[in-house]
């Protein structure tokens, strides 16, 4: 099994987050934004790093075996707490177990419910409308999102038998 490691973003070079932001098959998913340059990239590291000290949440970039893969984290939004989850394609293959820590984070931080958010350039996933236990449309930002609204109790380490990577 690979080595999947959370670190925080001030521990990245900033350069490296560029590319991942900035690729197409990553931004066709996201708000419609500036492409990043090495000032915007640094201040969106700013405003995650400024997340990060929220109650309940965290931003951590993520690493696969020393290499940087993108980032996840909890982030308060407009009705609580989101999952965000981006990842270079050439590792969407790890956003499930990046998910499930997501979830037990979750859980460690108290939160009661979470929110994930996709943009309608994503299809709706059959998987997240399963183990949500509310799904409906948001409009944010002046774009529509697919809400999935998940009960973090039913991801309690005791109810589900998945393992987590490391946190630093």
């Amino acid at each position: 099994m690979s080595n999947i490691q959370y670190i925080p973003l001030d521990s990245i070079v900033p350069e490296e987050m560029i590319p991942i932001l900035n690729k197409l098959s990553t931004r066709k998913h996201l708000i419609a934004h500036e492409v990043f340059d090495l000032a915007s990239v640094k201040s969106w590291i700013n405003d995650k790093l400024d997340q990060d000290k929220l109650e309940g949440c965290i931003i951590r970039a993520i690493k696969l075996d020393g290499k940087l893969a993108g980032w996840c984290g909890i982030q308060s939004s407009d009705l609580g707490h989101e999952i965000a989850i981006v990842l270079d394609e050439v590792y969407w293959g790890i956003g499930q177990l990046v998910f499930k820590s997501l979830m037990l984070w979750a859980n460690d931080a108290g939160l009661e419910v979470v929110y994930i958010h996709l943009l309608y350039t994503r299809p709706e996933y059959r998987f997240l409308r399963n183990i949500s236990q509310r799904t409906f449309q948001t409009e944010m930002l002046g774009s529509t999102f697919t809400t999935y609204e998940l009960n973090v109790s039913n991801f309690h380490p005791a109810n589900t038998p998945f393992t987590n990577g490391v946190i630093n």
